[in-house]
């Protein structure tokens, strides 16, 4: 049987590697850190999370929840791994970054058919290969995967959010709750800092006059992703847009004051020990200087140690129904796949479902096998149909959610009715198809 190059040890290469290794493929993997790092890395393991601790809604009956259903039904390391690091996060899976990292890590160290390399790719392998590089693709890769696809190059820019010293947060004024009670821990998953109407005003004021870091000259087009908006371009839409956003306080009742605020500041864990807190959806371009003066504005906040300031780094994908195949190979070369999220999804565990639909493919052609592709009505189906049948004109990074699912044959009149039968119908299509495919 052939032997299988995968290059990227993010989510998407690691599943891709190990998935592959357990269909019995030689594999090898190449992670260019620590030779070459990234702007946005901080160490040389295996599946970093560069950005949130959290895998999104773990609720059965969200889209989400459905994607991670269906993984955990492929038996997905990645999910694995995220089970065993999980941290309280109210309905969302969330995860000790560190401890996660270190389990797929390890997985791929201890498995025999892997072989790890340290090493910088510079251009498209001539065997076959599975490229899962990332929105971080070093340049002489990505020349070389544009000069494969002719395309000029497609990007947008994503930002990472700051996180805090839990010590240094004053819980006199931030309170532990979760929005609506929802979560493991009956005090709360999050941590909540409230703001009163003239406290959110000088906040958004002072967003409004932050210096941002730029873009380099020729990156100038700054394209942002809606699911990953930087705090102060959302600020920017309108003075009530984060209130109605990210720091909505709807669900969430102070106990010092046993009032609503005007707006929140929720804190997510980051770690099993408790000892930091990211912000939530304060992801950010601001410069360094600039952070640390205006999140210290926030109640809570104002003698914060930050153990991590936000970033942004560029974000680069292919236009996936202009430039592959329906298995995911390029249409000009065959022996190479793409997964993750340079094939145009966005998330943690998206680019996890296309770096194991992207092994498996190899895998079945390698030895001559068919693949049996998953339904169009499930989870990963529908992500695939984002990439082989959306619009090449247009095409623009997407998460998994309801809009991607086919459309229903009788539509409930009500949406969280019609949430629901899409997720059962993918839940029954999915049944046969999953047992087939659980084992690789």
């Amino acid at each position: 049987m052939p032997p299988l190059t995968v290059v990227g040890g993010g989510l998407a290469g690691s599943e891709a590697a190990w998935q592959a290794a357990q269909c019995g493929l030689d594999v090898t993997l190449i992670e260019m850190r620590p030779v070459r790092s990234t702007e946005a890395h901080k160490t040389d393991q295996l599946a970093e999370l560069v950005c949130s601790n959290s895998l999104k809604s773990d609720q059965p009956d969200s889209a989400p929840g459905q994607l991670k259903a269906e993984l955990r039904g492929l038996n997905s390391l990645i999910l694995r791994a995220a089970d065993d690091a999980r941290v309280p996060a109210g309905g969302a899976l969330a995860v000790d970054r560190d401890r996660f990292a270190a389990t797929i890590s390890a997985a791929i160290y201890d498995h025999p058919r892997i072989q790890l390399l340290r090493e910088e790719i510079h251009s498209l392998p001539d065997g076959p290969t599975i490229i899962a590089t990332g929105p971080l693709t070093a340049p002489d890769l990505s020349a070389s995967i544009r000069q494969a696809t002719g395309d000029d190059g497609l990007y947008f820019y994503d930002a990472i959010s700051p996180i805090v010293s839990a010590d240094s947060i004053d819980m006199s004024v931030a309170f532990r709750a979760s929005r609506y009670d929802r979560g493991d821990d009956p005090e709360g998953d999050y941590l909540n800092c409230p703001m009163d109407r003239d406290t959110y005003h000088q906040f958004i004021e002072a967003l409004g006059t932050a210096r941002c870091i730029e873009p380099a000259p020729f990156e100038e087009k700054a394209i942002y992703f809606e699911g990953c908006m930087p705090i102060e371009v959302i600020a920017a839409r309108g003075p009530e847009t984060l209130a109605f956003g990210p720091m909505k306080p709807v669900g969430l009742r102070n106990p010092h004051t046993g009032e609503e605020a005007y707006a929140v500041v929720q804190l997510r864990q980051e770690d099993l020990g408790r000892d930091y807190y990211n912000l939530v959806g304060f992801q950010t371009k601001m410069a360094y200087p600039e952070q640390e003066r205006i999140f210290r504005m926030i109640p809570g906040l104002e003698q914060a140690e930050f153990h991590r300031l936000g970033a942004i780094h560029r974000n680069t994908y292919v236009n996936a129904p202009r430039f592959l195949n329906p298995d995911l190979t390029l249409k000009n070369r065959s022996h190479i796949w793409l997964a993750g999220q340079i094939t145009g999804v966005e998330g943690y565990l998206e680019s996890t479902a296309i770096g194991l639909t992207a092994a498996r493919m190899a895998a079945k052609s390698l030895i001559g096998a068919d693949f049996i592709p998953p339904p169009d009505t499930s989870a990963i189906g529908s992500l695939l149909r984002h990439l082989s049948h959306g619009n090449p004109d247009d095409y623009q990074p997407m998460n998994i959610n309801f809009g991607l699912f086919p459309p229903l044959e009788k539509r409930p009149r009500k949406r969280a009715e019609r949430r629901l039968a899409v997720i059962e119908r993918a839940r029954q299509d999915c049944t046969d198809w999953l047992a087939t495919c659980a084992s690789p």
